[in-house]
C-alpha cells in the first residue's frame, strides 16, 4: 500500500508543480484558477491535518497569491509522504469533524485516495477554464506522466 501511495503522491506532485509552472509563465491566471487551484492546496493541507491530527491552518476556499503556491504545495507533498511511511495500518478508521461541524469516520487509505482524486478533479476543472481563458493546459495525464 505505501508503494502505491507514494506512487500516486509522486504523480499528484508532478501535476501540481507542472501547473504552478504554467501559471507562472502567464501574464494574467484567471480568477477561477486562482480559486480552484488555491482550493486544491487548502484540501490536501486540511486531510492532511486530520490524518496527523494537527491544527488546520488555511479554509476550504481561502486564497493564495501565485507566488505562495509552491511552498504550501511542497508543504503538503512532505506532510502526506510523512503520513504514507508512518502509517502502519492503512485501514485505521479514524474520526474527524468535517468543515461544517458534523462529525465523520473513514479509513486512512479512503482519506488519502480523496486528496489524490479530489485534486485529480479540480486540476479537470482548471484545464477547461484555462481553456475557455485561450490558454493551453499542460498535459496532465498519468500516461504522460509515466513516460
Amino acid at each position: 500500500m505505501k508503494a502505491f501511495f507514494n506512487q500516486l503522491f509522486d504523480y499528484n506532485f508532478y501535476c501540481n508543480k507542472k501547473l504552478i509552472e504554467e501559471c507562472h509563465k502567464l501574464e494574467h491566471v484567471p480568477d477561477r484558477t486562482i480559486t480552484l487551484f488555491s482550493h486544491i492546496l487548502n484540501a490536501h493541507h486540511i486531510w492532511n491535518a486530520r490524518i496527523l491530527d494537527k491544527e488546520i491552518e488555511y479554509g476550504v476556499f481561502q486564497i493564495h497569491p501565485l507566488k505562495d503556491w509552491g511552498e504550501v504545495h511542497y508543504e503538503n507533498q512532505r506532510s502526506s509522504f510523512e503520513i504514507i511511511t508512518n502509517a502502519d495500518n492503512f485501514d485505521a478508521r479514524l474520526d474527524y469533524e468535517n468543515t461544517k461541524g458534523r462529525l465523520f469516520s473513514n479509513t486512512i487509505t479512503d482519506m488519502l485516495f480523496h486528496i489524490i482524486n479530489h485534486s485529480t478533479h479540480h486540476r479537470g476543472q482548471i484545464s477547461v477554464d484555462l481553456r475557455n481563458n485561450a490558454i493551453e493546459p499542460p498535459m496532465l495525464d498519468y500516461t504522460f506522466y509515466k513516460r
